[in-house]
């Protein structure tokens, strides 16, 4: 049996307490077949609408973005936790699953900071943006023809604190959920960690941890079946397998939108250019054991 990393997308958790808490029982399930055929899973998740929403509910009590992240990956947690829990006892399945508060190191010359594109929170009119951007020195862009939000850095993850931990978790035999929502950005201050405002991806968090804990795939969840290329297109087509070499001459193509496809293909690829033998796959969460055995997904090799 593997070792696999699933990094769950937004459409996993959806946007608000209730929905997630819905929405779970259903993630669980898929999950839960891979451990019941007995793989190692450690799960990774986003939180790009839930740490906006707890941001702009602390707004006023100017809570620090690290903090915001640290919350969103507790009460995220709790929902897969629980869900996962029960199906597990549904099935007699005797695991135990736990969440741990995770932080990335990140490099604080990383040029995501000097360039911040993440968004995150609500959107506002350009005359609330502006009085915003005075007041609080945001960085405050227009986004999708929607409005204008609060965008954040983006950095790559170097390391994670609780990598030892993590592993030993998954030496004995317990689920483990981390890096939520792409971990805690924290640098290094001498002896010290700072949390820094900003929002690492969590494809690449995903594919940090799944190099560090020596996983033999790296399973990215998100709303399709299979990568496409001419997306959208007359001539689109789903891809069931991509080569490190076809992966490099689809995104200098510009095949895959930045901010979605883009940064899922580009952790799998450094997954498995990583070491000889990693594999990822690319999939939707309702078709992942289909994709495990080749009748779904996009196979990255």
């Amino acid at each position: 049996m593997s070792r696999i990393v699933v990094a769950l997308g937004g459409n996993a958790l959806g946007d608000g307490p209730k929905e997630q808490l819905k929405l779970v029982k259903e993630t669980a399930k898929p999950i839960v077949d891979l451990i019941e055929k007995g793989h190692e899973i450690i799960i990774a998740h986003g939180n790009g609408p839930q740490v906006g929403m707890i941001n702009l509910a602390m707004e006023d009590m100017d809570m620090p973005f690290p903090e915001c992240i640290a919350m969103s990956q507790g009460y995220i947690g709790y929902h897969l936790q629980n869900a996962i829990y029960s199906e597990l006892s549904k099935r007699d399945i005797d695991k135990n699953i736990v969440t741990l508060l995770t932080q990335v190191i990140v490099d604080e010359d990383d040029e995501a900071f000097k360039d911040p594109t993440k968004p995150i929170g609500k959107f506002y009119s350009l005359e609330e943006a502006n009085t915003i951007k005075k007041e609080k020195e945001y960085t405050m862009v227009e986004d999708s023809g929607r409005g204008y939000r609060r965008v954040v850095a983006s950095p790559k993850p170097i390391d994670i604190v609780e990598i030892e931990s993590i592993k030993s978790l998954i030496k004995d035999g317990h689920i483990v959920i981390s890096v939520g929502g792409g971990g805690i950005p924290v640098i290094k201050k001498g002896n010290s960690l700072r949390g820094v405002d900003g929002v690492i991806d969590k494809d690449f968090a995903s594919e940090k941890i799944a190099e560090l804990i020596d996983a033999d795939l790296l399973f990215i969840l998100t709303a399709v079946d299979r990568i496409a290329i001419n997306f959208g297109k007359e001539n689109q087509i789903d891809l069931e397998k991509m080569s490190i070499e076809e992966s490099y001459s689809y995104i200098e193509e510009e095949q895959f939108a930045p901010g979605s496809m883009l940064p899922k293909v580009q952790a799998a690829v450094k997954f498995t250019e990583s070491r000889k033998g990693r594999q990822a796959i690319i999939s939707s969460l309702e078709k992942a054991e289909e994709a495990l055995v080749g009748k779904s997904g996009t196979l990255i090799y």
